[in-house]
Protein backbone atom coordinates (compact mmCIF):
# COMPACT_ATOMS: atom_id res chain seq x y z
CA UNK A 1 0.00 0.00 0.00
CA UNK A 2 2.66 2.24 0.69
CA UNK A 3 3.80 2.03 -2.84
CA UNK A 4 0.67 2.58 -4.94
CA UNK A 5 0.31 -1.28 -5.10
CA UNK A 6 -2.36 -3.65 -5.49
CA UNK A 7 -2.20 -8.01 -5.39
CA UNK A 8 -5.15 -8.85 -7.68
CA UNK A 9 -4.18 -12.26 -8.14
CA UNK A 10 -2.11 -15.53 -6.96
CA UNK A 11 -2.26 -18.97 -7.55
CA UNK A 12 -2.53 -21.87 -5.34
CA UNK A 13 -1.63 -25.54 -5.91
CA UNK A 14 -4.44 -26.95 -3.56
CA UNK A 15 -5.80 -30.51 -5.20
CA UNK A 16 -9.35 -29.22 -5.13
CA UNK A 17 -10.52 -30.87 -8.27
CA UNK A 18 -9.83 -34.56 -6.39
CA UNK A 19 -11.60 -36.37 -4.36
CA UNK A 20 -11.60 -35.58 -0.61
CA UNK A 21 -11.36 -32.42 1.27
CA UNK A 22 -7.86 -31.96 1.60
CA UNK A 23 -7.84 -29.74 -1.42
CA UNK A 24 -10.86 -27.56 0.14
CA UNK A 25 -9.20 -27.61 3.37
CA UNK A 26 -6.04 -25.91 1.96
CA UNK A 27 -7.87 -23.81 -0.63
CA UNK A 28 -9.61 -22.09 2.53
CA UNK A 29 -6.14 -22.00 4.25
CA UNK A 30 -4.51 -20.25 1.33
CA UNK A 31 -7.56 -17.46 0.84
CA UNK A 32 -7.49 -16.49 4.27
CA UNK A 33 -3.87 -16.22 3.81
CA UNK A 34 -4.49 -14.15 0.52
CA UNK A 35 -7.47 -11.88 2.16
CA UNK A 36 -4.86 -10.55 4.89
CA UNK A 37 -2.69 -8.72 1.81
CA UNK A 38 -5.66 -7.48 0.35
CA UNK A 39 -5.84 -10.18 -2.37
CA UNK A 40 -9.35 -10.65 -3.97
CA UNK A 41 -8.48 -13.81 -6.84
CA UNK A 42 -7.04 -16.81 -6.81
CA UNK A 43 -6.29 -18.69 -9.47
CA UNK A 44 -7.69 -22.36 -9.12
CA UNK A 45 -5.96 -24.50 -11.86
CA UNK A 46 -5.97 -28.62 -11.78
CA UNK A 47 -3.29 -29.28 -9.80
CA UNK A 48 -2.73 -32.37 -8.22
CA UNK A 49 -5.12 -34.45 -10.70
CA UNK A 50 -3.36 -37.49 -11.87
CA UNK A 51 -2.72 -37.49 -15.35
CA UNK A 52 -4.67 -40.43 -16.33
CA UNK A 53 -7.48 -39.10 -14.59
CA UNK A 54 -10.62 -38.58 -17.11
CA UNK A 55 -12.23 -35.55 -15.82
CA UNK A 56 -16.20 -35.62 -14.60
CA UNK A 57 -17.04 -32.36 -15.63
CA UNK A 58 -20.07 -32.54 -14.29
CA UNK A 59 -18.50 -32.86 -11.17
CA UNK A 60 -16.02 -30.86 -11.10
CA UNK A 61 -18.50 -27.99 -12.04
CA UNK A 62 -20.13 -28.77 -8.92
CA UNK A 63 -16.89 -28.52 -6.48
CA UNK A 64 -16.41 -25.18 -8.33
CA UNK A 65 -19.53 -24.02 -7.04
CA UNK A 66 -18.37 -25.22 -3.51
CA UNK A 67 -15.42 -23.10 -4.13
CA UNK A 68 -17.08 -20.30 -5.23
CA UNK A 69 -18.97 -20.37 -1.60
CA UNK A 70 -15.64 -20.43 0.29
CA UNK A 71 -14.92 -17.16 -1.87
CA UNK A 72 -17.64 -15.48 -0.76
CA UNK A 73 -16.72 -16.57 2.65
CA UNK A 74 -13.31 -15.12 2.65
CA UNK A 75 -13.45 -12.58 0.22
CA UNK A 76 -11.27 -14.19 -2.40
CA UNK A 77 -12.61 -15.82 -5.56
CA UNK A 78 -11.27 -18.67 -7.64
CA UNK A 79 -10.95 -18.14 -11.37
CA UNK A 80 -11.09 -21.21 -12.91
CA UNK A 81 -7.78 -21.93 -15.34
CA UNK A 82 -6.93 -24.32 -17.69
CA UNK A 83 -3.48 -25.40 -18.54
CA UNK A 84 -2.54 -26.15 -22.13
CA UNK A 85 -0.76 -28.72 -21.76
CA UNK A 86 -2.49 -30.96 -18.83
CA UNK A 87 -3.20 -33.83 -20.40
CA UNK A 88 -7.21 -33.33 -17.94
CA UNK A 89 -7.71 -29.90 -18.22
CA UNK A 90 -6.42 -28.28 -21.17
CA UNK A 91 -9.28 -26.30 -23.23
CA UNK A 92 -11.12 -23.09 -23.16
CA UNK A 93 -14.34 -25.88 -23.76
CA UNK A 94 -14.39 -27.52 -20.82
CA UNK A 95 -13.72 -24.93 -18.38
CA UNK A 96 -16.71 -22.71 -19.95
CA UNK A 97 -18.57 -26.38 -19.28
CA UNK A 98 -17.30 -26.53 -15.78
CA UNK A 99 -18.69 -22.68 -15.37
CA UNK A 100 -22.05 -24.10 -16.53
CA UNK A 101 -22.65 -26.35 -14.21
CA UNK A 102 -21.65 -24.44 -11.53
CA UNK A 103 -24.40 -21.86 -12.80
CA UNK A 104 -23.44 -19.14 -10.17
CA UNK A 105 -23.25 -15.45 -11.11
CA UNK A 106 -19.62 -15.16 -9.53
CA UNK A 107 -17.66 -17.72 -12.14
CA UNK A 108 -14.75 -16.47 -13.48
CA UNK A 109 -12.19 -18.10 -15.89
CA UNK A 110 -8.53 -17.45 -16.28
CA UNK A 111 -6.79 -17.16 -19.69
CA UNK A 112 -3.60 -17.23 -21.15
CA UNK A 113 -2.22 -16.53 -24.34
CA UNK A 114 0.19 -19.20 -23.90
CA UNK A 115 -2.14 -22.20 -22.54
CA UNK A 116 -4.96 -21.29 -25.01
CA UNK A 117 -2.53 -22.13 -28.00
CA UNK A 118 -0.83 -24.98 -26.36
CA UNK A 119 -4.01 -26.50 -25.47
CA UNK A 120 -5.22 -25.96 -28.51
CA UNK A 121 -8.35 -23.20 -28.09
CA UNK A 122 -8.80 -20.86 -31.05
CA UNK A 123 -8.51 -17.49 -30.24
CA UNK A 124 -11.96 -16.43 -32.02
CA UNK A 125 -13.59 -18.26 -28.56
CA UNK A 126 -12.74 -14.82 -27.23
CA UNK A 127 -15.36 -13.24 -29.35
CA UNK A 128 -18.23 -15.86 -27.66
CA UNK A 129 -17.73 -14.94 -24.24
CA UNK A 130 -19.35 -12.22 -21.93
CA UNK A 131 -16.64 -9.58 -20.30
CA UNK A 132 -17.92 -9.99 -16.91
CA UNK A 133 -16.42 -13.81 -17.26
CA UNK A 134 -12.78 -12.87 -16.82
CA UNK A 135 -11.47 -10.66 -14.36
CA UNK A 136 -7.71 -11.48 -15.02
CA UNK A 137 -6.03 -12.41 -18.22
CA UNK A 138 -2.89 -13.78 -18.76
CA UNK A 139 -0.12 -11.96 -21.02
CA UNK A 140 2.69 -12.99 -22.93
CA UNK A 141 3.44 -14.97 -26.28
CA UNK A 142 4.62 -17.90 -27.92
CA UNK A 143 7.52 -19.00 -30.81
CA UNK A 144 5.96 -19.44 -33.95
CA UNK A 145 9.15 -21.78 -34.82
CA UNK A 146 8.11 -24.22 -32.82
CA UNK A 147 5.55 -26.89 -32.68
CA UNK A 148 2.73 -26.27 -30.79
CA UNK A 149 2.67 -29.67 -28.73
CA UNK A 150 6.24 -29.51 -28.11
CA UNK A 151 5.85 -26.20 -26.85
CA UNK A 152 6.23 -25.66 -22.79
CA UNK A 153 6.16 -23.10 -20.00
CA UNK A 154 9.70 -22.03 -20.40
CA UNK A 155 9.22 -20.90 -24.21
CA UNK A 156 6.96 -18.30 -23.23
CA UNK A 157 7.80 -15.02 -24.38
CA UNK A 158 6.93 -11.42 -24.10
CA UNK A 159 3.29 -10.48 -25.33
CA UNK A 160 4.06 -9.10 -29.53
CA UNK A 161 7.21 -10.93 -29.51
CA UNK A 162 5.38 -13.79 -31.07
CA UNK A 163 3.21 -15.09 -33.21
CA UNK A 164 -0.04 -14.39 -31.11
CA UNK A 165 -2.84 -12.27 -32.58
CA UNK A 166 -2.09 -9.93 -29.90
CA UNK A 167 -4.46 -6.95 -31.97
CA UNK A 168 -7.02 -9.37 -32.04
CA UNK A 169 -7.11 -10.75 -28.39
CA UNK A 170 -7.09 -7.41 -26.95
CA UNK A 171 -9.53 -5.97 -29.35
CA UNK A 172 -11.94 -8.44 -28.20
CA UNK A 173 -10.83 -8.11 -24.59
CA UNK A 174 -12.15 -4.78 -24.93
CA UNK A 175 -15.09 -5.10 -26.55
CA UNK A 176 -16.15 -7.73 -24.19
CA UNK A 177 -16.56 -5.45 -21.95
CA UNK A 178 -15.78 -5.55 -18.15
CA UNK A 179 -12.78 -4.20 -17.04
CA UNK A 180 -9.63 -6.73 -17.24
CA UNK A 181 -6.41 -6.71 -15.15
CA UNK A 182 -3.58 -7.75 -17.75
CA UNK A 183 -0.76 -10.26 -15.96
CA UNK A 184 2.28 -10.82 -17.37
CA UNK A 185 3.01 -13.90 -16.93
CA UNK A 186 6.57 -15.48 -18.29
CA UNK A 187 8.58 -18.37 -17.40
CA UNK A 188 11.51 -18.16 -19.46
CA UNK A 189 14.88 -19.10 -18.25
CA UNK A 190 16.76 -16.55 -20.29
CA UNK A 191 14.76 -14.16 -18.41
CA UNK A 192 15.88 -15.48 -15.29
CA UNK A 193 19.17 -14.41 -15.77
CA UNK A 194 18.28 -10.99 -16.31
CA UNK A 195 17.63 -7.96 -13.57
CA UNK A 196 13.82 -9.03 -12.67
CA UNK A 197 12.99 -5.13 -12.29
CA UNK A 198 13.99 -4.77 -16.03
CA UNK A 199 11.98 -7.51 -17.16
CA UNK A 200 8.87 -6.67 -15.89
CA UNK A 201 9.93 -2.50 -16.78
CA UNK A 202 10.39 -4.16 -20.43
CA UNK A 203 6.86 -6.66 -19.89
CA UNK A 204 4.85 -3.84 -19.01
CA UNK A 205 6.16 -1.32 -21.80
CA UNK A 206 5.62 -4.64 -24.35
CA UNK A 207 1.57 -4.85 -22.64
CA UNK A 208 1.25 -0.92 -22.52
CA UNK A 209 2.46 -0.58 -26.60
CA UNK A 210 -0.34 -2.80 -27.33
CA UNK A 211 -2.77 -1.70 -25.81
CA UNK A 212 -1.89 1.72 -27.45
CA UNK A 213 -2.54 -0.02 -30.54
CA UNK A 214 -6.02 -0.88 -29.92
CA UNK A 215 -6.80 2.31 -28.08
Amino acid sequence: EDHGLQVESAIGFAPWMTAGEAGFVQMEKEMQMLAGIGCRRIAAPPAGVPVDTALDLFAVGEKYKILLDLGRLTGVMPQLEFWGSSPVLWHMGQVLMITAVADDPDVKILPDVYHMFRGGTGFDTLKMLNGSLIDIFHMNDFPENKPRVQQDDADRIYPGDGAAPMSQILTDLNNMGGEKVLSLELFNRSYWEEDPNLVAERGLAKMKSLVGEIA
